[in-house]
Protein backbone atom coordinates (compact mmCIF):
# COMPACT_ATOMS: atom_id res chain seq x y z
CA UNK A 1 0.00 0.00 0.00
CA UNK A 2 2.84 2.46 0.98
CA UNK A 3 4.70 1.52 -2.43
CA UNK A 4 1.66 2.33 -4.06
CA UNK A 5 1.06 5.88 -2.64
CA UNK A 6 5.11 6.95 -2.98
CA UNK A 7 4.38 5.64 -6.74
CA UNK A 8 1.47 8.03 -6.97
CA UNK A 9 3.64 10.72 -5.52
CA UNK A 10 6.23 10.45 -8.21
CA UNK A 11 4.04 10.05 -10.69
CA UNK A 12 2.68 13.29 -9.74
CA UNK A 13 5.45 15.61 -9.50
CA UNK A 14 7.18 14.26 -12.56
CA UNK A 15 3.82 15.18 -14.24
CA UNK A 16 4.00 18.13 -12.31
CA UNK A 17 7.99 19.10 -13.55
CA UNK A 18 7.33 17.61 -16.82
CA UNK A 19 4.64 21.11 -16.73
CA UNK A 20 6.93 23.28 -15.62
CA UNK A 21 9.35 22.00 -18.28
CA UNK A 22 7.18 22.62 -20.71
CA UNK A 23 5.49 26.23 -19.87
CA UNK A 24 9.30 27.30 -19.25
CA UNK A 25 10.01 26.17 -22.63
CA UNK A 26 7.34 27.83 -24.06
CA UNK A 27 8.04 31.24 -22.75
CA UNK A 28 11.49 31.09 -23.39
CA UNK A 29 10.18 30.28 -27.02
CA UNK A 30 7.76 33.15 -27.21
CA UNK A 31 9.86 35.85 -25.47
CA UNK A 32 12.66 34.98 -28.13
CA UNK A 33 9.86 35.25 -30.66
CA UNK A 34 9.25 38.74 -29.59
CA UNK A 35 13.01 39.73 -29.78
CA UNK A 36 13.13 38.47 -33.39
CA UNK A 37 9.75 40.86 -34.26
CA UNK A 38 11.33 43.90 -32.15
CA UNK A 39 14.77 43.54 -33.91
CA UNK A 40 13.17 42.91 -37.31
CA UNK A 41 10.64 46.31 -36.75
CA UNK A 42 13.89 48.37 -35.81
CA UNK A 43 15.71 47.21 -38.91
CA UNK A 44 12.94 47.84 -41.34
CA UNK A 45 12.81 51.43 -40.35
CA UNK A 46 15.37 52.38 -37.63
CA UNK A 47 14.07 55.67 -37.87
CA UNK A 48 10.92 54.10 -35.27
CA UNK A 49 13.75 53.12 -32.21
CA UNK A 50 14.90 56.85 -33.07
CA UNK A 51 10.94 58.31 -33.02
CA UNK A 52 10.37 56.16 -29.67
CA UNK A 53 13.50 57.48 -28.13
CA UNK A 54 11.87 61.65 -28.95
CA UNK A 55 8.42 60.89 -27.50
CA UNK A 56 10.03 59.81 -24.22
CA UNK A 57 12.56 62.72 -23.89
CA UNK A 58 9.42 65.03 -25.06
CA UNK A 59 7.32 63.63 -22.22
CA UNK A 60 10.57 63.98 -19.58
CA UNK A 61 10.72 67.56 -20.73
CA UNK A 62 7.16 68.75 -20.17
CA UNK A 63 6.91 66.60 -17.14
CA UNK A 64 9.47 69.49 -15.73
CA UNK A 65 6.37 71.40 -15.33
CA UNK A 66 5.51 68.96 -12.58
CA UNK A 67 8.97 68.44 -10.81
CA UNK A 68 9.90 72.15 -10.91
CA UNK A 69 7.87 74.07 -7.75
CA UNK A 70 8.13 77.70 -9.57
CA UNK A 71 6.54 75.93 -12.52
CA UNK A 72 3.81 73.62 -10.99
CA UNK A 73 3.24 76.96 -8.49
CA UNK A 74 2.38 79.04 -12.12
CA UNK A 75 0.15 76.31 -13.80
CA UNK A 76 -1.31 74.20 -10.94
CA UNK A 77 -2.96 70.71 -11.83
CA UNK A 78 -3.61 72.24 -15.54
CA UNK A 79 0.16 71.41 -16.15
CA UNK A 80 -1.31 67.63 -16.72
CA UNK A 81 -2.94 69.28 -20.45
CA UNK A 82 0.90 69.46 -21.56
CA UNK A 83 1.82 65.87 -21.06
CA UNK A 84 -1.49 64.89 -22.43
CA UNK A 85 -1.03 67.13 -25.71
CA UNK A 86 2.53 65.68 -26.26
CA UNK A 87 0.47 62.36 -26.24
CA UNK A 88 -1.77 62.85 -28.82
CA UNK A 89 0.07 65.31 -30.56
CA UNK A 90 3.74 63.96 -31.36
CA UNK A 91 3.37 61.91 -34.38
CA UNK A 92 6.28 60.20 -36.71
CA UNK A 93 6.69 62.78 -39.56
CA UNK A 94 7.01 66.61 -38.29
CA UNK A 95 4.70 67.19 -41.11
CA UNK A 96 1.95 64.93 -39.07
CA UNK A 97 2.77 67.02 -35.35
CA UNK A 98 3.06 70.23 -37.03
CA UNK A 99 -0.73 69.83 -38.30
CA UNK A 100 -2.34 68.27 -34.68
CA UNK A 101 -0.06 70.61 -32.62
CA UNK A 102 -1.25 73.59 -34.99
CA UNK A 103 -4.97 71.99 -35.09
CA UNK A 104 -4.96 72.06 -31.67
CA UNK A 105 -3.53 75.31 -30.64
CA UNK A 106 -6.10 77.14 -32.63
CA UNK A 107 -8.72 75.43 -32.13
CA UNK A 108 -7.97 75.87 -28.34
CA UNK A 109 -7.28 79.53 -28.90
CA UNK A 110 -10.86 79.75 -30.58
CA UNK A 111 -13.04 78.02 -28.87
CA UNK A 112 -12.16 79.43 -25.64
CA UNK A 113 -12.28 82.64 -26.84
CA UNK A 114 -16.15 81.52 -27.89
CA UNK A 115 -16.53 79.66 -24.34
CA UNK A 116 -15.80 82.73 -22.57
CA UNK A 117 -17.88 85.01 -25.14
CA UNK A 118 -20.69 82.66 -24.54
CA UNK A 119 -19.97 82.41 -20.64
CA UNK A 120 -20.20 86.24 -20.38
CA UNK A 121 -23.42 86.42 -22.85
CA UNK A 122 -25.49 83.22 -20.70
CA UNK A 123 -24.49 85.84 -17.49
CA UNK A 124 -26.39 88.71 -18.65
CA UNK A 125 -29.82 86.75 -18.87
CA UNK A 126 -30.13 85.94 -15.34
CA UNK A 127 -29.85 82.55 -13.23
CA UNK A 128 -32.86 81.06 -14.82
CA UNK A 129 -31.89 82.04 -18.65
CA UNK A 130 -28.24 81.07 -17.81
CA UNK A 131 -28.15 77.22 -17.97
CA UNK A 132 -30.42 77.59 -21.23
CA UNK A 133 -28.36 80.27 -23.19
CA UNK A 134 -24.99 77.66 -22.09
CA UNK A 135 -27.17 74.62 -23.37
CA UNK A 136 -28.32 76.80 -26.58
CA UNK A 137 -24.85 77.78 -27.46
CA UNK A 138 -23.20 74.39 -26.83
CA UNK A 139 -26.19 72.22 -28.83
CA UNK A 140 -25.49 75.26 -31.87
CA UNK A 141 -21.65 75.00 -32.08
CA UNK A 142 -21.25 71.20 -31.58
CA UNK A 143 -24.37 71.08 -34.52
CA UNK A 144 -22.46 73.07 -36.46
CA UNK A 145 -18.80 71.81 -36.07
CA UNK A 146 -19.90 68.20 -36.50
CA UNK A 147 -22.01 68.66 -40.07
CA UNK A 148 -18.59 70.63 -41.63
CA UNK A 149 -16.62 67.83 -40.62
CA UNK A 150 -18.10 66.44 -43.68
CA UNK A 151 -17.00 68.39 -45.83
CA UNK A 152 -14.09 66.69 -47.95
CA UNK A 153 -11.79 69.20 -47.81
CA UNK A 154 -12.23 70.56 -43.63
CA UNK A 155 -11.72 66.55 -43.32
CA UNK A 156 -8.73 66.04 -44.81
CA UNK A 157 -6.66 68.67 -43.35
CA UNK A 158 -8.86 70.18 -40.19
CA UNK A 159 -10.49 67.15 -39.02
CA UNK A 160 -8.51 67.32 -35.62
CA UNK A 161 -8.75 70.51 -35.07
CA UNK A 162 -12.94 70.64 -35.32
CA UNK A 163 -12.39 68.12 -32.38
CA UNK A 164 -10.37 69.99 -30.05
CA UNK A 165 -12.92 73.16 -30.78
CA UNK A 166 -15.96 70.84 -29.61
CA UNK A 167 -14.50 69.87 -26.70
CA UNK A 168 -12.73 72.51 -25.63
CA UNK A 169 -15.65 75.10 -26.19
CA UNK A 170 -17.98 73.10 -24.63
CA UNK A 171 -15.19 72.59 -21.36
CA UNK A 172 -14.88 76.06 -20.83
CA UNK A 173 -18.99 76.86 -21.24
CA UNK A 174 -19.85 74.31 -18.94
CA UNK A 175 -17.41 74.20 -16.73
CA UNK A 176 -17.63 78.14 -16.32
CA UNK A 177 -21.50 77.58 -14.76
CA UNK A 178 -20.17 76.14 -11.70
CA UNK A 179 -16.50 77.80 -12.08
CA UNK A 180 -15.87 81.72 -11.04
CA UNK A 181 -12.22 82.11 -12.61
CA UNK A 182 -13.34 81.14 -16.02
CA UNK A 183 -10.90 83.67 -17.83
CA UNK A 184 -7.64 82.08 -15.42
CA UNK A 185 -8.64 78.23 -16.06
CA UNK A 186 -8.78 79.51 -19.92
CA UNK A 187 -5.47 80.92 -19.79
CA UNK A 188 -3.69 78.23 -17.67
CA UNK A 189 -5.24 75.39 -20.23
CA UNK A 190 -4.07 77.22 -23.69
CA UNK A 191 -0.88 78.12 -22.05
CA UNK A 192 -0.15 74.38 -20.94
CA UNK A 193 -1.07 73.46 -24.50
CA UNK A 194 0.66 75.70 -26.16
CA UNK A 195 4.08 74.51 -24.22
CA UNK A 196 3.64 70.92 -24.92
CA UNK A 197 2.71 71.18 -28.42
CA UNK A 198 5.33 73.50 -29.10
CA UNK A 199 7.91 71.15 -27.47
CA UNK A 200 6.55 68.22 -30.09
CA UNK A 201 7.39 70.29 -32.65
CA UNK A 202 10.76 71.61 -31.90
CA UNK A 203 11.84 68.29 -31.01
CA UNK A 204 10.36 66.52 -34.23
CA UNK A 205 12.20 68.92 -36.24
CA UNK A 206 15.17 69.62 -34.17
CA UNK A 207 16.16 65.99 -33.40
CA UNK A 208 16.42 63.57 -36.30
CA UNK A 209 13.65 65.14 -38.27
CA UNK A 210 11.22 62.85 -40.52
CA UNK A 211 9.92 64.55 -43.06
CA UNK A 212 6.68 63.30 -45.06
CA UNK A 213 7.13 65.29 -48.08
CA UNK A 214 10.48 63.18 -48.73
CA UNK A 215 9.07 59.93 -47.86
CA UNK A 216 5.56 60.98 -50.30
CA UNK A 217 9.00 61.60 -52.96
CA UNK A 218 10.64 58.26 -52.33
CA UNK A 219 7.64 56.32 -52.69
CA UNK A 220 6.82 57.74 -55.82
CA UNK A 221 9.99 56.92 -57.98
CA UNK A 222 9.82 53.93 -55.87
CA UNK A 223 6.03 52.95 -57.36
CA UNK A 224 7.30 53.82 -60.94
CA UNK A 225 10.57 51.47 -60.36
CA UNK A 226 8.57 48.44 -59.21
CA UNK A 227 6.61 49.05 -62.55
CA UNK A 228 9.28 49.05 -64.38
CA UNK A 229 10.74 45.69 -63.02
CA UNK A 230 7.44 44.14 -63.68
CA UNK A 231 7.66 44.73 -67.18
CA UNK A 232 11.69 43.92 -67.68
CA UNK A 233 11.41 40.92 -66.62
CA UNK A 234 7.66 39.95 -68.19
CA UNK A 235 9.14 38.85 -71.53
CA UNK A 236 11.18 36.17 -69.81
CA UNK A 237 8.26 35.29 -67.65
CA UNK A 238 5.61 34.72 -70.44
CA UNK A 239 7.64 33.97 -73.46
CA UNK A 240 10.45 32.11 -71.59
CA UNK A 241 14.03 33.10 -70.54
CA UNK A 242 16.66 32.87 -73.43
CA UNK A 243 19.58 30.61 -73.86
CA UNK A 244 21.56 34.61 -73.22
CA UNK A 245 19.77 35.09 -69.91
CA UNK A 246 21.65 35.62 -66.74
CA UNK A 247 19.59 34.20 -64.44
CA UNK A 248 21.20 35.57 -61.15
CA UNK A 249 18.65 35.63 -58.75
CA UNK A 250 16.44 32.63 -57.49
CA UNK A 251 13.10 32.07 -58.76
CA UNK A 252 11.41 33.11 -55.43
CA UNK A 253 13.84 36.40 -55.35
CA UNK A 254 12.56 37.18 -59.34
CA UNK A 255 8.92 36.09 -58.10
CA UNK A 256 9.55 38.83 -55.29
CA UNK A 257 10.72 41.40 -57.81
CA UNK A 258 8.18 41.18 -60.31
CA UNK A 259 4.85 41.18 -57.91
CA UNK A 260 6.44 44.12 -56.40
CA UNK A 261 3.94 45.95 -58.55
CA UNK A 262 1.14 44.69 -55.70
CA UNK A 263 1.88 47.56 -53.38
CA UNK A 264 1.27 50.23 -55.66
CA UNK A 265 -2.15 49.21 -55.89
CA UNK A 266 -3.17 50.10 -52.36
CA UNK A 267 -0.54 52.99 -51.78
CA UNK A 268 -3.44 54.93 -52.43
CA UNK A 269 -3.98 56.12 -48.56
CA UNK A 270 -0.45 56.44 -48.05
CA UNK A 271 -0.11 59.00 -50.45
CA UNK A 272 -2.88 61.06 -49.50
CA UNK A 273 -1.84 61.23 -45.90
CA UNK A 274 1.72 61.71 -47.25
CA UNK A 275 0.64 64.60 -49.26
CA UNK A 276 -1.19 66.55 -46.58
CA UNK A 277 1.00 66.15 -44.11
CA UNK A 278 3.67 67.53 -46.61
CA UNK A 279 1.77 71.17 -47.10
CA UNK A 280 2.01 71.86 -43.30
CA UNK A 281 5.66 71.13 -43.29
CA UNK A 282 8.17 73.84 -43.76
CA UNK A 283 11.00 74.34 -46.70
CA UNK A 284 13.54 71.90 -45.85
CA UNK A 285 16.51 70.45 -48.32
CA UNK A 286 14.91 70.79 -51.79
CA UNK A 287 11.77 70.93 -51.11
CA UNK A 288 9.95 74.22 -51.00
CA UNK A 289 7.01 75.55 -49.26
CA UNK A 290 4.96 75.36 -51.92
CA UNK A 291 6.25 72.41 -53.32
CA UNK A 292 3.40 71.10 -55.60
CA UNK A 293 2.35 68.23 -53.65
CA UNK A 294 -0.51 67.91 -55.57
CA UNK A 295 1.48 66.49 -58.82
CA UNK A 296 2.61 63.41 -57.03
CA UNK A 297 -1.13 62.72 -56.32
CA UNK A 298 -1.54 62.65 -60.04
CA UNK A 299 1.62 60.71 -60.42
CA UNK A 300 0.36 58.20 -57.63
CA UNK A 301 -2.94 58.42 -59.61
CA UNK A 302 -1.48 57.33 -62.86
CA UNK A 303 1.13 54.95 -61.75
CA UNK A 304 -1.94 52.26 -60.32
CA UNK A 305 -3.82 52.94 -63.59
CA UNK A 306 -0.56 51.50 -65.00
CA UNK A 307 -0.37 48.61 -62.34
CA UNK A 308 -4.07 47.58 -62.95
CA UNK A 309 -2.90 46.88 -66.45
CA UNK A 310 0.13 44.79 -65.39
CA UNK A 311 -2.10 43.15 -62.84
CA UNK A 312 -4.03 41.92 -65.83
CA UNK A 313 -0.87 40.96 -67.45
CA UNK A 314 0.20 39.57 -64.60
CA UNK A 315 -2.57 36.82 -65.06
CA UNK A 316 -1.55 35.76 -68.26
CA UNK A 317 2.01 34.55 -66.82
CA UNK A 318 0.78 31.29 -64.51
CA UNK A 319 -2.27 30.39 -67.05
CA UNK A 320 -0.60 27.70 -68.84
CA UNK A 321 -2.28 29.23 -71.69
CA UNK A 322 -2.19 26.84 -75.12
CA UNK A 323 -1.10 29.16 -77.92
CA UNK A 324 0.09 27.81 -81.40
CA UNK A 325 3.77 28.14 -81.51
CA UNK A 326 3.90 29.92 -85.01
CA UNK A 327 1.85 32.70 -83.65
CA UNK A 328 4.19 32.96 -80.13
CA UNK A 329 6.93 32.72 -81.85
CA UNK A 330 6.09 35.94 -84.14
CA UNK A 331 5.23 37.83 -82.10
CA UNK A 332 7.63 37.22 -79.04
CA UNK A 333 10.58 39.88 -79.94
CA UNK A 334 8.62 42.50 -80.90
CA UNK A 335 6.69 42.08 -77.75
CA UNK A 336 9.97 41.79 -75.69
CA UNK A 337 10.80 45.40 -77.26
CA UNK A 338 7.83 47.14 -75.98
CA UNK A 339 7.86 45.84 -72.26
CA UNK A 340 11.49 46.69 -72.10
CA UNK A 341 11.36 50.38 -73.57
CA UNK A 342 8.70 50.94 -71.40
CA UNK A 343 10.57 49.50 -68.25
CA UNK A 344 13.90 51.47 -69.34
CA UNK A 345 11.46 54.94 -69.14
CA UNK A 346 9.89 54.29 -66.07
CA UNK A 347 12.83 52.96 -64.46
CA UNK A 348 14.92 56.43 -65.95
CA UNK A 349 11.95 58.81 -64.76
CA UNK A 350 12.00 56.73 -61.33
CA UNK A 351 15.97 57.73 -61.09
CA UNK A 352 15.03 61.27 -62.31
CA UNK A 353 12.32 62.04 -59.88
CA UNK A 354 14.43 60.00 -56.69
CA UNK A 355 17.66 62.28 -57.59
CA UNK A 356 15.52 65.54 -58.22
CA UNK A 357 17.13 65.84 -61.46
CA UNK A 358 16.80 65.87 -65.55
CA UNK A 359 18.60 65.76 -68.63
CA UNK A 360 17.53 66.65 -72.22
CA UNK A 361 15.31 63.54 -72.92
CA UNK A 362 13.01 64.35 -69.84
CA UNK A 363 12.21 67.55 -71.55
CA UNK A 364 10.62 65.77 -74.17
CA UNK A 365 8.29 62.56 -73.79
CA UNK A 366 8.80 61.99 -77.35
CA UNK A 367 12.29 61.84 -76.92
CA UNK A 368 12.41 59.70 -73.85
CA UNK A 369 9.93 56.97 -75.54
CA UNK A 370 11.31 57.11 -78.99
CA UNK A 371 12.17 53.46 -79.08
CA UNK A 372 8.76 52.68 -77.19
CA UNK A 373 6.97 54.29 -79.70
CA UNK A 374 8.83 52.61 -82.47
CA UNK A 375 8.40 49.13 -80.96
CA UNK A 376 4.25 49.62 -80.56
CA UNK A 377 4.42 51.07 -84.32
CA UNK A 378 6.02 46.81 -85.48
CA UNK A 379 3.61 45.62 -82.88
CA UNK A 380 0.63 47.49 -84.47
CA UNK A 381 2.17 46.66 -87.73
CA UNK A 382 2.59 42.98 -87.16
CA UNK A 383 -1.46 42.51 -85.92
CA UNK A 384 -2.25 44.33 -89.32
CA UNK A 385 -0.25 41.49 -91.12
CA UNK A 386 -1.83 39.08 -93.73
CA UNK A 387 0.09 35.93 -91.76
CA UNK A 388 -2.83 35.41 -88.95
CA UNK A 389 -5.37 34.46 -91.78
CA UNK A 390 -3.80 31.13 -91.55
CA UNK A 391 -3.83 31.44 -87.76
CA UNK A 392 -6.51 29.91 -85.34
CA UNK A 393 -7.88 33.49 -83.70
CA UNK A 394 -9.10 31.75 -81.09
CA UNK A 395 -6.37 29.95 -79.65
CA UNK A 396 -4.53 33.06 -80.58
CA UNK A 397 -6.80 35.63 -77.99
CA UNK A 398 -4.62 34.85 -74.99
CA UNK A 399 -2.09 36.86 -76.98
CA UNK A 400 -3.77 39.30 -79.27
CA UNK A 401 -5.11 40.26 -75.59
CA UNK A 402 -1.56 40.55 -74.07
CA UNK A 403 -0.05 42.84 -76.86
CA UNK A 404 -3.39 44.96 -76.35
CA UNK A 405 -2.43 45.26 -72.56
CA UNK A 406 1.26 46.26 -73.34
CA UNK A 407 0.10 49.00 -75.78
CA UNK A 408 -2.25 50.27 -73.02
CA UNK A 409 1.29 50.13 -70.31
CA UNK A 410 2.74 51.84 -72.78
CA UNK A 411 0.09 55.07 -72.90
CA UNK A 412 0.28 54.73 -69.25
CA UNK A 413 3.76 55.88 -69.19
CA UNK A 414 3.12 58.32 -71.63
CA UNK A 415 0.61 59.89 -69.44
CA UNK A 416 3.32 59.44 -66.61
CA UNK A 417 6.24 60.86 -68.48
CA UNK A 418 4.23 64.17 -69.13
CA UNK A 419 3.68 64.55 -65.24
CA UNK A 420 7.42 64.14 -64.45
CA UNK A 421 7.97 66.57 -67.28
CA UNK A 422 5.26 68.83 -65.51
CA UNK A 423 7.23 67.92 -62.03
CA UNK A 424 10.72 68.51 -62.80
CA UNK A 425 9.84 72.19 -64.16
CA UNK A 426 7.75 73.09 -61.20
CA UNK A 427 10.17 71.67 -58.32
CA UNK A 428 12.86 72.95 -60.01
CA UNK A 429 15.26 69.55 -61.07
CA UNK A 430 18.51 70.01 -61.83
CA UNK A 431 19.89 69.72 -65.18
CA UNK A 432 22.59 67.07 -65.61
CA UNK A 433 24.29 65.40 -68.57
CA UNK A 434 22.52 62.02 -69.82
CA UNK A 435 25.19 59.95 -68.48
CA UNK A 436 24.34 60.89 -64.78
CA UNK A 437 21.43 58.76 -65.15
CA UNK A 438 20.39 55.71 -66.65
CA UNK A 439 22.41 55.51 -69.81
CA UNK A 440 20.70 55.80 -72.97
CA UNK A 441 20.21 52.31 -74.52
CA UNK A 442 21.38 51.20 -77.84
CA UNK A 443 18.56 51.10 -80.82
CA UNK A 444 16.39 47.61 -80.91
CA UNK A 445 17.36 44.66 -82.72
CA UNK A 446 14.16 44.77 -84.30
CA UNK A 447 12.92 48.46 -84.66
CA UNK A 448 13.34 50.92 -87.11
CA UNK A 449 17.12 51.06 -88.98
CA UNK A 450 18.68 54.68 -88.09
CA UNK A 451 20.34 56.61 -90.09
CA UNK A 452 23.84 56.59 -87.15
CA UNK A 453 25.20 59.79 -86.84
CA UNK A 454 28.64 60.77 -88.17
CA UNK A 455 31.34 60.18 -85.70
CA UNK A 456 33.16 64.03 -84.22
CA UNK A 457 36.47 63.63 -84.70
CA UNK A 458 38.41 65.81 -82.10
CA UNK A 459 40.94 68.29 -83.01
CA UNK A 460 44.09 66.97 -82.36
CA UNK A 461 47.32 68.36 -84.09
CA UNK A 462 48.85 65.58 -86.73
CA UNK A 463 52.11 65.84 -88.20
CA UNK A 464 52.20 66.98 -91.97
CA UNK A 465 52.08 64.22 -94.33
CA UNK A 466 55.06 62.61 -96.29
CA UNK A 467 54.63 63.15 -100.01
CA UNK A 468 56.95 61.34 -102.49
CA UNK A 469 56.47 63.04 -106.25
CA UNK A 470 58.30 61.51 -108.83
CA UNK A 471 58.60 63.55 -112.14
CA UNK A 472 59.57 62.37 -115.35
CA UNK A 473 60.78 64.25 -118.00
CA UNK A 474 60.25 64.24 -121.75
CA UNK A 475 62.58 61.98 -123.07
CA UNK A 476 65.09 63.67 -125.04
CA UNK A 477 66.18 62.75 -128.67
CA UNK A 478 69.05 61.12 -127.91
CA UNK A 479 66.71 58.52 -126.58
CA UNK A 480 68.40 58.50 -123.36
CA UNK A 481 65.77 58.43 -120.14
CA UNK A 482 66.07 60.83 -117.81
CA UNK A 483 67.00 60.02 -113.98
CA UNK A 484 63.84 60.66 -111.51
CA UNK A 485 63.63 63.70 -109.41
CA UNK A 486 62.50 63.09 -105.98
CA UNK A 487 60.59 65.74 -103.92
CA UNK A 488 59.61 65.86 -100.34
Amino acid sequence: MESEMEHSKTGVVGLFRLRVKSAMGNATARISTAGRDIVEVGKDDPRRAIHSLKVGLTLTLVSLIYYYQPLYTNFGATAMWAVMTVVVVFEFSVGATLSKGLNRGLATLFAGALGVGAHHLACMSGKIGEPILLGFFVFLQAAATTFMRFFPGIKARYDYGMLIFILTFSLVSVSGYRYDEILTMAHRRLSTIFIGGATCVIVSIVVCPVWAGEDLHNLIALNMEKLGNFLEGFGDEFFGASADTDHAGTTADRSKSLRGYKTVLVSKSTEETMANFARWEPSHGEFRFRHPWKLYLELGALTRECAYRIEALDGYLNANLQVPAAARESIEGVCRDVSSEAAKALKEMAVSVRTMTRHAALADPDLLLGDCHDAVKDLKALLKASQWKETDLLAAVPLFTVTSLLIDVVKCTEKIAERVQELSSLANFREVEPTSLLEKPAPRAGGKNKVPKPAVVPDVECPPPHIVLTVHEMAPENGRAPAPLNTS
